[in-house]
């Protein structure tokens, strides 16, 4: 790690006002979260973005509520790290130094709102939330399992070749009498982002005075861009990440290493 950028870094924070942070899997993947990217990218002999779209929902829910049952396991047994525990302590330090701290994240295992951090903006939703896919009622749901039929279900044994819970055993909706067909309320590839989410973020983009762009691989549009447009603005930008990014360039500080390390040196008291 370059210490004179960290220490120039730091001393450029201590004097924002308006703090961006822009997290992706990166940062909980020392927590335990499977990325779901490169060569570890599987859940049984399926590659996992395959199982993370409208199609496959709608070929076979059971499969995708089975891949859905095993994350949201993975997710609610997974604690946060170092890093999380680093930005929500900043950002509650920060609110006693008349600083506004947003959080922007990809990722959908609410680790840092279990770390303490406030009012996340969750571009891509949430695994412990549904949809209704009838009277599309948004729900909070964190029972592991999510209902009955999911007992026992959604091992990532690849000799496990088929998923076949009959669509009416599958979750439904808690509102009123609906009870349609529930979906995990995530943005699924081909589905476009929440156009107020988009607004949150777009405001936070062009207030910001700093940002930290954190554990992503920026070449998940449209969150790829919202770390450029911000350098592009002349405002310093730091990325955390094991490796250099397409972006990186585009960048004033690139920290290498594991995000606990990095971002918790970055936001030491």
């Amino acid at each position: 790690m370059n210490m004179q950028n960290m220490v120039r870094f730091r001393d450029a924070l201590s004097n924002a006002k308006n703090v961006l942070i822009l997290t992706g899997s990166g940062i909980s993947a020392e927590s335990g979260i499977p990325t779901f990217r490169g060569a570890g990218g599987f859940w049984r002999k399926y590659q996992a973005p395959s199982l993370a779209t409208p199609e496959a929902f709608a070929t076979n829910p059971s499969l995708v509520w089975e891949f859905y049952e095993y994350r949201r396991k993975v997710a609610s047994e997974a604690k946060p790290n170092k890093a999380h525990e680093k930005i929500a302590a900043f950002q509650a330090r920060s609110f006693h130094e008349d600083r506004n701290v947003t959080i922007v994240t990809q990722n959908i295992d609410e680790l840092h709102q279990r770390a303490g951090t406030k009012d996340v903006i969750e571009l891509h939703g949430s695994l412990f939330k549904t949809r209704c896919t009838v009277c599309h009622d948004i729900d909070v749901n964190k029972n592991i399992p999510i209902c009955p039929a999911l007992e026992g279900k959604g091992l990532p044994d690849p000799n496990i070749m088929v998923s076949d819970i009959p669509i009416e055993d599958l979750p439904r909706c808690r509102k009123g009498n609906c009870k349609g067909l529930l979906r995990p309320h995530i943005v699924w590839f081909g589905e476009n982002l929440d156009e107020h989410v988009l607004d949150k973020v777009h405001l936070a983009v062009e207030h910001c005075d700093i940002c930290m762009v954190i554990g992503t691989s920026s070449i998940v549009y449209p969150a790829a861009m919202f770390a450029p447009q911000v350098a592009q603005r002349g405002i310093p930008v730091a990325e955390f990440n094991l490796e250099a990014t397409p972006a990186t360039k585009h960048f004033k500080y690139h920290f290498q290493g594991p995000c606990t390390i990095t971002v918790a040196e970055a936001l030491e008291l």
